[in-house]
């Protein structure tokens, strides 16, 4: 028996009437997730526990079978873990974001762009390694990630004061989290430096003179210690890989015990290589019993605001993995049991992250059921007459596993 869970990222939506009254999920064409509908068992989770903001890293650690309540320390240890960082018991990790803010209207600074225009992993990598060198320390350090996705230690004492995910703060006012950070005169230190660092830099005046936004800033929020999670195979028996672009998704597999697979071409946009991402989840199941794929581009278009890109991400979610897969899967004769859901909504009249239940579907390759035509979307997924509500998303892995929940 092989076992998948495959999460398009963010893909939930509210209706727009942009789209008629319709999400993006309902306009879009998702024949490979409908028939699978049909054939299983179609329910709504939670992925996100009671006093917990709906991130990815709290989402997706639920959809891994991990109770954030019990071992949730925040999102940059994750992501540690997947560059490779040991953080000592007196680091804190942050994640750093390189940001566009448009400081030039008088006692406002606005977020113009969390991602600094989709910067390329090659341009941040300049620009962290400039950081380093200019504003490196004994108390910080920096390490480039991927695109606009970095991450900050911190060693020492960990200030008292209130970090905020940029995405939560696109075009408005965040002076007086920036004021924040600068109570402490580390910090308002490093603010200062850095800003310099990166204003004068070759890569900021190409982007600029293309007409690119520039990363003009950084922004370190999601901090935490390093969390000590029992494996994978400790709580299942089962060895297995994670597929994903981003560092978070990565570091939730390297603390899971799971097999990281790195591929090429994988960006964490719709320009990303959804046909490797597909192989590689097939060629890992020939040895192992278990893989996760993520795919990050439909939240990356909601928090955009982009109503095409997130139809397409959908789409190409829907066909390049979901079908490629499964329809692969039953030409080996293989039996397996895939989940396909979402880690949460990110509506793109909100352009961020919501605690809503989130659509899923549970398929048994043994045991296919026959009737009505059900589409994958919110609407059907509230409309089921026998719908199923899993109010703990971490219980889900069990559901799958057929395993009683632990």
């Amino acid at each position: 028996m092989k076992y998948l869970i495959l999460v398009g990222d963010g893909m939930g939506d509210y209706p727009l009437d942009e789209l008629n009254g319709q999400t993006p999920l309902e306009a879009a064409a998702t024949s490979a997730m409908d028939a699978l509908c049909t054939k299983g068992e179609f329910f709504l989770t939670n992925t996100i526990p009671k006093g917990f903001a709906p991130g990815s890293d709290v989402a997706n650690l639920s959809l891994m079978g991990y109770d954030p309540a019990r071992y949730y320390t925040g999102r940059a240890p994750l992501e540690a873990a997947s560059m490779g960082i040991a953080l000592s018991p007196e680091e804190t990790a942050y994640r750093c974001n390189l940001v566009t803010l448009d400081a030039s209207r008088t006692e406002r600074t606005v977020m113009v762009d969390f991602t600094a225009g989709h910067i390329s992993s090659g341009e941040a990598e300049e620009l962290i390694n400039a950081l380093e060198k200019g504003c490196g320390s004994d108390m910080f350090h920096f390490y480039a990630g991927v695109s606009y996705r970095h991450l900050l230690t911190l060693k020492g004492e960990l200030p008292d004061l209130l970090t905020v995910p940029p995405h939560d703060h696109i075009e408005k006012d965040v002076s007086s989290f920036l004021a924040d950070y600068r109570k402490h005169p580390p910090w308002e230190k490093l603010l200062r430096e850095s800003a310099a660092v990166l204003a004068d830099h070759p890569v900021n005046t190409r982007r600029k003179a293309a007409g690119k936004l520039p990363a003009n800033a950084i922004w370190p929020w999601g901090e935490g210690k390093m969390p000590q999670l029992p494996t994978f195979l400790e709580r299942f028996g089962l060895c297995g890989s994670m597929i994903s672009a981003v560092d978070l998704l990565k570091g939730i597999g390297v603390n899971a015990g799971l097999n990281v697979i790195n591929v090429p071409g994988a960006t964490g946009f719709i320009d990303t290589n959804y046909l490797g991402k597909a192989q590689a989840a097939l060629q890992a199941l020939e040895t192992e019993d278990f893989v996760f794929v993520h795919l990050e581009a439909p939240d990356e278009a909601g928090h955009q605001g982009s109503i095409a890109n997130k139809i397409q991400a959908i789409e190409d979610f829907d066909q390049k993995i979901v079908q490629f897969i499964v329809d692969e899967l039953h030409r080996r004769e293989e039996t397996f049991r895939v989940v396909v859901t979402m880690d949460h909504f990110t509506p793109i009249s909100l352009r961020t992250h919501t605690i809503d239940p989130v659509p899923t579907l549970l398929y048994d390759s043994r045991a296919e059921k026959t009737g009505p035509a059900v589409s994958f979307s919110e609407k059907s997924a509230a409309e089921q007459a026998d719908i199923e509500h899993l109010d703990n998303g971490y219980q889900l892995i069990n559901k799958l596993l057929q395993q009683p929940c632990n």
